[in-house]
């Protein structure tokens, strides 16, 4: 049995929330680089250079790469052979506060969701817990701004939908975001399970690498590729301003669901989508 003590937890969030802020993962800085190549458009190829020139400035600097430095959404994965020494919900929000405080990001939390009060130190966060063999504690912190979260969406669609009403929901979501959400984006699927199971899967699809490997299940892989294809040729373009990048990856997870259902979930990135992870 392995023993965490709270106390590293919490350090170790504070410093995921301060990395995940200022650094954007190499996949992204690849993909971005990528799609300067392929735009032609002269407008396009300046906001792709300035948001290049942003990330690189915010990650010498140590200085958030937006000013939305977004509520935190924390994945854990707690193994079987674990024992957290205290409260791991609290170690998580301590993290954050202490994350959010040093690294300059801003609070952006209200406590509740109608009366607005501003909770002043961006808690709590949105924590979703896993478990799996072995003593390893993985955490992954995913600040999610709200210019692409306000985006998303989720469709209970009929199982004679099929494939092609899925497909036509997640481009019709895409031209409704329209510059909204910072694109060039990246386009994240949750499909099937239960409504709140497909926005999960939709959400922990924002994980996977950009330009990575392709899905293992070559359906879904074909879907993801012409679902690109297609939202790029929306021309909305990076920022809203034309061209052939309105997005740098779709990724989806599916899961099994009902006979009677087709839960589908949209959940989009922004060209800062930003996640950390640590091992304990």
């Amino acid at each position: 049995m392995k023993f965490i003590d709270a106390e590293l937890i919490s350090q170790a969030v504070a410093g995921l929330c301060v990395k995940a802020n200022t650094c954007v993962g190499a996949d992204i800085h690849a993909a971005l680089a990528a799609a300067r190549g392929r735009e032609s458009s002269a407008l396009a190829v300046m906001v792709l250079d300035t948001i290049i020139e942003n990330a690189g400035a915010a990650m010498r600097e140590g200085l958030p790469i937006c000013q939305d430095t977004g509520m935190a959404v924390v994945f854990v994965t707690i193994g079987h052979n674990v024992h957290i020494c205290g409260d791991i919900d609290e170690a998580i929000n301590e993290g954050v506060r202490r994350g959010y405080r040093t690294g300059y990001c801003r609070n952006s939390v209200v406590r509740d969701p109608i009366r607005r009060e501003n909770t002043g130190d961006n808690t709590p966060a949105v924590i979703h817990y896993g478990f799996a063999p072995g003593a390893e504690l993985r955490i992954t912190v995913a600040p999610k701004g709200f210019g692409s979260e306000n985006m998303s969406g989720v469709r209970m669609l009929s199982p004679s939908d099929g494939l092609a009403g899925a497909e036509d929901f997640i481009v019709e979501t895409v031209r409704a975001a329209g510059p909204n959400p910072c694109p060039p984006i990246i386009v994240c699927v949750g499909i099937g399970g239960t409504m709140e199971k497909a926005a999960l899967l939709s959400k922990q699809a924002l994980l996977r690498e950009v330009g990575g490997p392709p899905h293992p299940d070559p359906f879904w892989a074909d879907a993801e590729a012409r679902l690109l294809a297609r939202i790029n040729e929306t021309g909305i373009g990076p920022a809203g301003f034309g061209g052939v990048t309105t997005a740098l990856g779709v990724h989806i997870i599916a899961y099994p669901t009902h006979i009677a259902g087709l839960p589908v979930a949209v959940n989009i990135g922004c060209h800062a989508t930003r996640h950390q992870t640590a091992v304990l």
